[in-house]
């Protein structure tokens, strides 16, 4: 009875043996997660199309493989604030390894709603002094990523439109009302007039259907002679209206970004936006290998490109300046 009860242990024992080494190689065959990464912003497919190419860039320079080794689901607002909540929300609810934004309110939204998803903005105002952030070189909590000094870029935008148009003296700023982020931009603005002794006329806006041929009337109304668009997901859809409608009242505008040159404004002069969203892949990636967004010192732009639309120039009837088109990092003919 012995010797048959020690057979039964030592049968037992190679059996669970020979059953724990079947079960390696179904435990190796197990698929490693693919992190997904939440892409949130304001405006629409179109008019983001360029930063998403950016991001995407990015991510295929350092490896990453859509559909292979990582996921990205996109939401957009399409100009709509009041759906930007909810599409946080539904990050929140999916648990994305990663989410990025450049839309204040979205990042403000998700810095709200959630402090275990850490967050890559690509923001246009002072993190710091929006309280996104600490600090820029230790941000702490869950967001790092990187700013476009867009707001920070307005009396360099002033004096660039001065050059390129001596006569001006009174310049009409359009912005969107509803915007918190347009507001912090209209005060950068205002600022930056008074030290270049510019008279600056507010051209307020508001959604859903924004009235911009009653905005240039009163421009036309308090003899603005340039103009100045302050970017907003809402305004970003209209650039080829506002573009038009700027040529049509023979005025100059300066924009913040290119896009809105190459819709047929005259002159921008912005940090490379594409470029930016291409770097905020570099972001996404070190948080996917194990860095804390806390530690990620906010990253600022070094080079900023002045863009220049000479076929607008010509349709207004304005001569750009040889030493200002010299200073140009693009001409569009």
């Amino acid at each position: 009875m012995r010797v048959k009860h020690v057979r039964n242990k030592l049968f037992c024992r190679a059996l669970c043996a020979l059953l724990l080494a079947l079960s390696f190689p179904v435990l190796a065959q197990q698929p490693k997660k693919i992190p997904t990464i939440g892409y949130l912003t304001g405006s629409s497919p179109s008019s983001e199309a360029h930063r998403v190419e950016g991001f995407r860039q990015g991510l295929r320079d350092l490896g990453y493989i859509v559909g292979n080794n990582i996921l990205v689901e996109y939401r957009y607002a399409e100009g709509k604030r009041d759906r930007i909540p909810g599409l946080v929300a539904e990050f929140v609810q999916l648990k994305v390894d990663v989410l990025v934004s450049g839309n204040f309110e979205a990042i403000r939204a998700a810095k709200q709603a959630t402090k275990a998803i850490p967050i890559v903005m690509v923001t246009t105002v002072d993190p710091v002094a929006t309280e996104l952030v600490d600090s820029l070189a230790h941000p702490g909590g869950n967001i790092t990523g990187l700013t476009r000094l867009t707001r920070e870029l307005g009396g360099k935008r002033l004096e660039l439109l001065k050059e390129a148009v001596p006569r001006i003296s009174r310049v009409g700023v359009l912005w969107d009302a509803d915007d918190p982020g347009a507001a912090i931009g209209f005060k950068e603005y205002e600022d930056a007039a008074r030290a270049l002794k510019i008279q600056l006329q507010s051209l307020e806006v508001r959604g859903p259907n924004l009235d911009l041929q009653q905005a240039l009337q009163t421009a036309a109304k308090g003899r603005v002679s340039a103009l100045i668009t302050i970017r907003d997901p809402v305004l970003n859809r209209y650039q080829k209206q506002i573009a038009d409608l700027a040529i049509k009242n023979r005025l100059p505008s300066m924009s913040e970004g290119s896009d809105y040159v190459e819709a047929g404004g005259l002159v921008s002069y912005s940090a490379n936006e594409a470029e930016r969203f291409r770097r905020a892949a570099t972001y996404v990636d070190k948080i996917l290998k194990g860095a804390k967004p806390a530690d990620l010192p906010v990253e600022q732009p070094t080079k900023f490109e002045f863009v220049i639309n000479l076929k607008t120039a010509k349709q207004i009837g304005l001569t750009i300046p040889p030493n200002v088109l010299a200073r140009a990092d693009r001409i569009i003919k």
